[in-house]
């Protein structure tokens, strides 16, 4: 009798917490990379037989993907919305895809065979979708929905998200217990002003508005910036007949092994009709000016008291783990960080994001989340002074996060060599980086090398591509 008892009342607290979960709501705010993450993370404990809440994720594009989802627009969308997209034609990844693989869906399960390691646009577009499509949970994203206002309320504990369909310009205003942003941080650019701008007698643009390296075939350019888009956007253009390209710096120079027609000076200090004059003395006739000068953390959606400000590093602020708003751990944030990990470190966050509002994890005092932001941010700053330290910061934040999770494990000391590989592989030959093969951490296999080298393989596209290699990988 009393284990019947026991039993029935087991049974009743069972279903009770699982009501309890499924009538709590989720909205996230963005399907891109982070927020697909987040989707596929509710699935995979929902596939494994947990309560999962009600999911509704809002992404304002007309397809899910972010960055990765192309647009030839700059400016407004069609829709007078800026547009969110900062990707260019001809883009292939400018690191290993062995370095941002999903540990639960290798580029081998998706394309059913080896694929070399540095894909175009397309293709890594096509990865993100078929782990989306296969998690089958496109019926949570509201495509083309987006979020006017995040508010919340400290009396019933609930966010009001107000959104609008842009096709149908319909409104909705529901409410949700907890809030992950994954919008991105590469969107809103930062565009600084040089004394001339405005009488330059060229084309000023940011990375942001770049789509097409052919527009500077046979043009003399200036690039501002050292980033990751910098090398790149100079890279493109180069391999689409650039005349020149000079490349300015503000605190240290790209030390690559430039083509023999860049020059790299310091910073612009003004421009004079079409000449450029930078902090040593020396001046350069130019017919456009790239800014490759980064992007700021922007959400006007959010409330003031729930928007996040920091600048672009590995240890964002006011997030603890990285993820959870100090002030309102119910609002958390995915791919803030500035990032080397990418995917598999949106992964590990969502995965970890999931289990705090499964209840699975619980996030401990507040003097003891103070005391680990603190050492942290001590961290960042004493060991991300060199590349190597930066990948190794983030390597040991992604770890920590797998271990918390049932996310799937992999060598993270073997990505970490793979990352080191390529950043030697750029120094290197900055041209030809992408033509070496890298080893997957998921599945060990050695990458093919692509039937044609990066610098003359114009065709970009994922037919292309994917086209059967008889050339094997060499180290």
């Amino acid at each position: 009798y009393q284990r019947r008892v026991h039993g029935t009342l087991s049974e009743c607290l069972f279903f009770f917490a699982r009501s309890h979960m499924e009538n709590k709501r989720v909205a996230i705010v963005g399907a891109g990379p982070s927020g697909t993450a987040m989707l596929r993370a509710f699935q995979s404990a929902r596939q494994k037989g947990a309560a999962i809440p009600q999911i509704v994720c809002y992404e304002k594009q007309h397809d899910i993907g972010g960055m990765w989802n192309y647009t030839w627009r700059t400016g407004l969308d069609e829709h007078g919305n800026p547009v969110h997209g900062s990707m260019y034609r001809y883009l292939w990844s400018n690191g290993p895809k062995e370095c941002l693989e999903f540990a639960d869906y290798s580029f081998e399960e998706h394309f059913k065979r080896p694929i070399p390691s540095f894909p175009p646009r397309e293709v890594l577009f096509d990865y993100i979708k078929g782990r989306l499509e296969k998690a089958n949970v496109r019926h949570w994203i509201r495509l083309n929905n987006i979020v006017r206002s995040v508010e919340y309320d400290e009396n019933t504990e609930e966010f009001t998200v107000i959104a609008r369909d842009l096709k149908t310009q319909r409104e909705t205003v529901e409410k949700f217990d907890y809030v992950v942003v994954c919008s991105g941080h590469f969107s809103v650019p930062n565009v600084p002003e040089f004394p001339g701008f405005e009488k330059f007698e060229g084309r000023v643009l940011h990375a942001h508005d770049f789509r097409d390296a052919v527009e500077m075939r046979g043009k003399d350019i200036l690039i501002i910036g050292t980033s990751y888009s910098a090398e790149d956007i100079a890279s493109q253009c180069y391999k689409y007949g650039v005349r020149s390209v000079t490349c300015s710096w503000r605190t240290s120079p790209m030390t690559f092994h430039w083509p023999a027609n860049f020059r790299t000076v310091p910073l612009l200090q003004k421009v004079v009709g079409k000449t450029c004059h930078f902090l040593d003395g020396s001046t350069q006739d130019v017919d456009a000016i790239i800014l490759c000068t980064g992007y700021v953390h922007n959400f006007p959606f959010l409330a003031d008291d729930l928007r996040l400000q920091t600048a672009n590093r590995l240890w964002p602020n006011s997030l603890d783990r990285g993820i959870f708003w100090q002030a309102n751990p119910r609002l958390m944030y995915l791919g803030m960080q500035d990032q080397w990990f990418t995917f598999n470190m949106f992964d590990a966050q969502a995965w970890y994001a999931r289990d705090v509002i499964l209840g699975r994890i619980h996030l401990p005092p507040r003097s003891q989340l103070d005391a680990e932001f603190a050492h942290w941010r001590q961290r960042e700053e004493a060991e991300a002074t060199s590349d190597e330290g930066c990948i190794r910061f983030q390597a040991s934040y992604v770890k920590m996060l797998i271990d918390g999770t049932d996310y799937p494990t992999f060598n993270i000391e073997h990505v970490i060599g793979e990352f080191l590989k390529w950043e030697h592989n750029k120094h290197e030959s900055i041209m030809e980086f992408r033509d070496r093969p890298h080893v997957s951490a998921m599945t060990g296999t050695l990458a093919p090398i692509h039937h044609t080298p990066w610098i003359t393989a114009f065709d970009d596209s994922m037919e292309c591509y994917l086209k059967t290699n008889d050339n094997k990988a060499r180290l």
